[in-house]
């Protein structure tokens, strides 16, 4: 096998780097469209040239699979690295891992995601083999196709590309028909248009190099397009508890009924003259001990909805004991709803569950992992996806990491939820970037399903966001208030809402299609 260009490796460290900046904190989003690009070079011009002159320049050939996998996966890896490094503290804060064992989880975790990134560099290597400008024009349609893959595979889309530009409404709402990974297509079309500007013949480059150059313009300009603002009819009150993450042995008696108190006096303060009584209250969830069982929790939010006169909706612990059955019983992490009389009319379970935060898969062979959820508890995935019914509205209401599913969420809104109310603790993040990330994702499931999103977080942001994934209200991190939040319900559907990942889903089929045809030689394919 034929060595790799240094030049190769310079590209992908840089666009490991770009990728990394386009994301909060430093959130450099306007370099999404060039992001990639240096990667796709580096893909079709790795190899050093078999013949050192043509057209009195040295050409460089693109990388075979297996070197395009090992510069993408060398991409892929410092990326994660560098956009999830937040892994690391988790863990050792709040897992009971040692430094050393914190480390090795999070290196562990980018050796394993960034195989994405190193499938996205084999397709396009099997691809070039036969034709460069191929490999770049399928370039869009595999990194959907992949990160797909990384969705439904691996579970863990964190940081889909498109969402960088959750702030470009004009551009993002493409996301009503095709999901988040529109613009993550839209995004890799301008980055496949700069890298084939530099593989292209010096008299073509600069025409080319400013027709992507424009294009990237034009997208990005729409950012400024002015946006009328979208009418609210109704009112919530969005609790961020601000409650620290305590041992079990923290939370003495005295301890708990004090926090109680204080949560109950927040959410039953009298909103600002502008503002309306809300209809509803939100409480997030939290590392805060509130037991479904306990009397005293419950008791406590029966009072504040009676008192208040609005429906509450807040974060728990559900447990339940089988029948019949000794031992631990079940745990769920829960989003309880109680009636403006103080009665329990409903309960979400969340569904998709926390690796290594709320569960420990391969607990036989991962056990050494199993120190985090000795903190937050080691649940059970609850079954179903049903909005919870307050009165006459009906709340998509699901819970933390969730929020980074757009499948998932949309589902909510085809079960007729007409606002979405997201709970959540962004606490175990810090003050890494993850919590702005976070929030970032939960904006584009407003903007994909067309609804309001109440987002009430324990630390922050805790936030009131209009179904243009607009944030329209927020309270400062790391404080105990309320925030009063308008918004109104909405029974229409998106075309991405009823038909979900079909775009996502194509791009799979046409990828899988380019690599059986890479794969058939040549002779095969003339004689079919």
């Amino acid at each position: 096998m034929l060595r790799i260009e240094r030049s190769a490796w310079v590209l992908v460290v840089s666009s490991a780097l770009i990728q990394i900046v386009i994301f909060p904190l430093l959130n450099l989003y306007v370099l999404s469209w060039v992001a990639v690009a240096p990667l796709l070079i580096a893909l079709v011009r790795a190899q050093p040239p078999k013949t050192l002159q043509l057209e009195g320049r040295r050409q460089l050939l693109p990388a075979s699979p297996a070197q395009a996998f090992l510069l993408a996966y060398g991409c892929g890896c410092l990326w994660y690295a560098g956009s999830c490094y937040w892994v690391y503290n988790t863990m050792k804060q709040y897992g009971g891992i040692s430094p050393a064992g914190a480390a090795g989880l999070l290196i562990l975790f980018c050796l394993y995601l960034a195989l994405y990134h190193g499938l996205f560099g084999v397709i396009l290597g099997l691809v070039a083999k036969s034709s460069v400008r191929a490999a770049l024009v399928l370039s869009p349609v595999v990194w959907v196709a992949v990160e797909l893959a990384r969705t439904r595979v691996s579970g863990f889309p964190w940081d889909l590309l498109g969402i960088t530009q959750v702030d470009n409404v004009p551009l993002a709402r493409i996301a009503r028909v095709t999901g988040v990974y529109g613009v993550s297509f839209e995004i890799m079309v301008v980055n496949a248009a700069f890298a084939a500007a530099f593989v292209a013949r010096q008299s073509r480059r600069r025409s080319m190099l400013m027709a992507a150059l424009m294009a990237a313009f034009v997208l990005e300009s729409a950012r400024w397009v002015p946006l009328p603002a979208i009418p609210a009819d109704h009112s919530a009150l969005l609790v961020q508890e601000n409650i620290p993450v305590l041992e079990s042995n923290d939370w003495t008696a005295s301890y708990f009924e004090t926090t109680l108190a204080d949560l109950s006096r927040i959410s039953q303060s009298v909103p600002p003259a502008e503002h309306r009584h809300p209809d509803l209250v939100v409480w997030p969830e939290s590392p805060a001990p509130f037991y479904n069982e306990n009397p005293l929790f419950r008791t406590g939010l029966t009072q504040i909805a009676r008192s208040a006169q609005a429906w509450i909706v807040v974060g728990m612990i559900t447990t339940e004991k089988k029948e019949g059955k000794s031992g631990n019983p079940t745990l769920f992490n829960s989003a309880g709803l109680v009636s403006p009389k103080g009665e329990w009319k409903g309960r979400y379970d969340k569904v998709h569950l926390v690796p290594f935060g709320e569960y420990v898969p391969w607990k036989n062979l991962l056990g050494f992992a199993g120190g985090l959820t000795q903190e937050v508890g080691d649940f059970s995935a609850g079954s179903a996806r049903h909005p919870l019914e307050a009165g006459d509205e009906k709340l998509g209401t699901f819970i933390c990491y969730e929020s980074i599913f757009p499948d998932e969420i949309r589902q909510f809104a085809n079960q007729g939820a007409q606002v979405f109310v997201n709970i959540s603790n962004d606490g175990w993040y810090g003050d890494s970037g993850a919590y702005a990330q976070h929030l970032r994702q939960a904006r584009m499931r407003a903007l994909e399903d067309d609804r309001w999103l109440l987002r009430a977080t324990n630390t922050g942001v805790t936030a009131d966001i209009d179904p243009f994934g607009r944030v329209v209200a927020k309270v400062p991190r790391k404080v105990r208030t309320v925030l009063p939040a308008p918004y109104s319900l909405n029974l229409e559907t998106t075309f991405y809402t009823r038909h979900g990942d079909w775009l996502a889903y194509a791009c799979a089929i046409i990828t899988m299609g380019a690599m059986l045809v890479a794969i058939t030689p040549a002779k095969a394919r003339s004689i079919a």
